[in-house]
């Protein structure tokens, strides 16, 4: 089904989950699938991921900021464009999950923390809720093994401990999360290898957004 006889209406898609959860997998089937147009998470290009997953609690704030910021201007572009589109990661997540984290384990402090929320709060009143959040629910094992699948040198030095705290925060967050979702288990699924398991997917996202069955 294609973008142009599946929906009048321009759609925002957002896929969220934790570390390795397969996020930007399926943010780039899914557009190619609906033909959206795709926005990714800026990594490759971030210049201060090495040096946190280093030392944490030195440069969390202004890795935090610099999600933050990239992350609003995807949303200004968003909101600018005539387009369908999906997000790999949304907005939301740095606040309720990555920058709550690293204050709960006293790598941001209380003074950057709440500089960062407030910041977050005024931009909050500019934001645009997804049409259809998908959240990728993953237990921590299922993380690991795809994290060292895809072979990111700075991500070596993730702890266990540190994605089990995210995954706690996702389940909070999740549960709150007032607008629609649509949550999807993927320890037993691989829609990268499987076609399968992607057209299981493929069909989840068409009922929610376009009422098919």
């Amino acid at each position: 089904m294609s973008e142009q006889n599946s929906t009048v209406k321009n759609r925002y898609v957002a896929v969220a989950g934790n570390i390795g959860a397969g996020k930007s997998s399926l943010t780039g089937l899914l557009g190619k699938k609906f033909q959206w147009e795709t926005f990714f998470e800026s990594v490759d290009d971030n210049p201060y991921l090495s040096d946190f997953y280093e030392d944490m609690r030195r440069w969390s704030f202004n890795l935090q900021i610099y999600f933050l910021s990239s992350r609003f201007r995807h949303q200004k572009e968003m909101l600018e464009s005539s387009r369908s589109l999906i997000q790999d990661r949304t907005i939301y997540e740095d606040v309720e999950i990555f920058a709550k984290n690293l204050h709960r384990m006293n790598l941001m402090s209380d003074r950057d923390f709440k500089n960062y929320s407030a910041l977050f709060h005024q931009m909050s009143y500019y934001l645009r809720p997804p049409d259809l959040l998908i959240y990728l629910r993953a237990d921590v094992p299922t993380l690991v093994r795809q994290i060292q699948n895809r072979g990111r040198d700075y991500e070596n030095t993730i702890r266990i401990e540190y994605l089990e705290s995210l995954n706690t925060l996702y389940e909070d967050w999740i549960s709150r999360y007032p607008h629609e979702k649509l949550i999807i288990d993927t320890d037993h699924l691989d829609f990268v290898n499987r076609e399968e398991d992607l057209g299981s997917v493929i069909r989840l996202v068409e009922q929610r957004l376009f009422g098919l069955f």
